[in-house]
């Protein structure tokens, strides 16, 4: 592969690639605004000038204090390239740290910043704010404009769920090309032009498609933000953690933003894998950490006649004792798309192994509005997952019904019992009404549904952002997720409630620990996605 220096540094690259491309994929950052991986190149912001050494170097005349003389006097200094733009040539020797490409990184700074409200206390973006790292990097003094700054619009609705402060923003157009080159939607443009350039929306038009908060999210500043976390928490309060998006089987990678203080997830951010979501996430999948914490299950439930809340422990002696009184054959097995493959597949286990079921079916939400971006038609992360448990580690099982074949079961006597992974469907509690009528209905569930308002047996167990897990995505890939918060005290992991089911029906399963399950998933299950 060929190779070109940068301030030293041997940087490969593939041809046709630009300095700054191959920079950025061995992990050097040449300072910038405009320039996005996923986006054409603009090279409006001019923050990456570069120095190209050559036998015959472009050089652009200027004057030059002189303290001797006291005046300017006539010279010359390299002419300096964006980086974003120019191609990686074999051989070159690039400097973006020369200091002909440190001065212009200074200037180009302190010009942006002429008429920024520098408003840093109550922005959104400050913690992670490139002008603020920039001026650390490139400027770090005060700027001279001592005139009224040029004023701009401010906290304008650009449609439900952006704002616009014109003074913040650079003018990078990276919102704008993501509309049209992304989404295919062009509502943002720019207009006026100098210092009274802003971003606006076409007349008669909100910002309202499907990938609005990544919109924002493309902004290198505090011009754009999100309604949803605007003023909600400073972001150096907030730790990452590696997560998959639970709104459809794409399967998006993400970081699951949380405060280890309240136990809370604020915001979920996309996390780059070019194999699957490139660097991109829709407002559904963005949005989706509301669900994860909103109608928790935090306390197990005993119906019998009465409802009453016990311990968790005493619900799982409860559900073994009901469950052994049901010919195993008679136990309907409900897996959950929603779930992860560790759960669905553990549970799978439970009914082979411990009840002597084969009786499947797979629990899912209804479809949603798919596009040809991102958004799967199967608004499931884990169907694939789902379904891989059933057929078992050799590849051959029996199928899986829908929820709607298990109430045909119930009512011509073939399932007596339920045993469900959550209750991930569209199903209200009037329509499972006959399983109030089975001698064992125990569900396993991490939020309240349509089973847990009939289920004579509710164990709480944990979200998939209280725990450590794995998704099979549209494509057959398995992807991992990291526990972000902690469960509800005495809560745990689906998988693990079944093995301490399993012991209290004495016919413990194999598994111990989180690394026996996923040595034991099937073959289909395992295929990992690099990130």
């Amino acid at each position: 592969m060929p190779t070109f220096k940068l301030d030293g540094r041997e940087i490969p690259f593939e041809p046709g690639e630009t300095i700054m491309q191959a920079a950025w994929r061995q992990g050097v950052e040449i300072p910038h605004y405009c320039w996005h991986p996923g986006l054409t190149v603009a090279a409006s912001c001019r923050m990456c000038l570069v120095e190209i050494k050559a036998e015959r170097p472009m050089l652009m005349p200027q004057l030059k204090w002189d303290a001797e003389k006291g005046a300017y006097v006539p010279s010359d200094k390299p002419k300096l390239t964006p980086s974003c733009q120019a191609p990686a040539v074999a051989g070159q020797e690039v400097l973006a740290k020369s200091s002909e490409a440190l001065n212009a990184q200074a200037h180009v700074q302190e010009f942006l910043l002429l008429n920024h409200p520098v408003d840093c206390p109550i922005c959104d973006q400050a913690g992670e704010c490139k002008l603020q790292d920039y001026w650390q990097t490139s400027q770090a003094k005060l700027k001279r404009k001592v005139t009224e700054p040029v004023h701009k619009p401010k906290a304008v609705r650009f449609g439900p769920t952006i704002v616009y402060d014109a003074e913040r923003c650079v003018m990078c157009t990276r919102c704008v090309r993501f509309c049209d080159e992304v989404v295919g939607d062009h509502v943002l443009d720019v207009r006026e032009r100098g210092n009274k350039n802003e971003i606006t929306v076409s007349p008669g038009r909100e910002l309202d498609h499907k990938y609005t908060l990544m919109t924002e999210h493309v902004c290198p500043v505090g011009a754009l933000t999100s309604r949803d976390f605007r003023f909600k928490a400073r972001v150096w309060f907030l730790r990452a953690a590696k997560s998959v998006c639970t709104g459809c089987a794409t399967g998006c990678n993400d970081f699951l933003d949380y405060d280890p203080r309240h136990n809370r997830i604020y915001r979920i951010r996309p996390r780059d894998n070019a194999q699957v979501n490139k660097f991109w996430m829709c407002d559904d999948g963005m949005l989706s950490y509301h669900r994860l914490q909103e109608k928790r299950v935090t306390q197990a439930i005993l119906r019998n006649g009465q409802t009453s809340t016990v311990t968790h422990e005493a619900s799982i002696t409860a559900a073994a004792a009901a469950l052994g009184r049901v010919a195993g054959d008679k136990v309907g097995i409900v897996l959950s798309a929603q779930h992860s493959s560790e759960d669905n597949f553990v549970l799978a286990s439970f009914a082979r192994d411990v009840l002597g079921s084969s009786r499947f079916y797979v629990a899912a939400l209804g479809g949603w509005d798919a596009d040809k971006i991102l958004r799967n038609a199967d608004n499931n992360p884990n169907r694939a997952g789902a379904l891989a448990a059933v057929n078992g580690v050799d590849g051959v099982g029996g199928k899986a019904g829908t929820v709607a074949d298990l109430l045909k079961d119930v009512a011509g006597g073939l399932v007596e019992a339920v045993v469900a992974l959550g209750w991930a469907s569209v199903e209200d509690a009037a329509t499972l009404a006959p399983l109030r009528s089975l001698k064992a209905t125990v569900s396993l569930s991490s939020h309240v549904g349509a089973l847990t308002e009939v289920a004579t047996t509710l164990i709480p167990v944990s979200s998939i952002a209280e725990m450590d897990g794995s998704f099979t995505n549209a494509q057959g890939t398995s992807q991992h997720f990291e526990r972000a918060i902690l469960a509800p005290e005495g809560v745990k992991p689906a998988w693990h409630t079944l093995l301490a089911l399993a012991k209290a029906m004495n016919k413990p399963l194999a598994f111990n620990q989180l690394s026996d399950v996923r040595g034991s998933l099937p073959p289909k299950s395992v295929q990992e996605a690099r990130s």
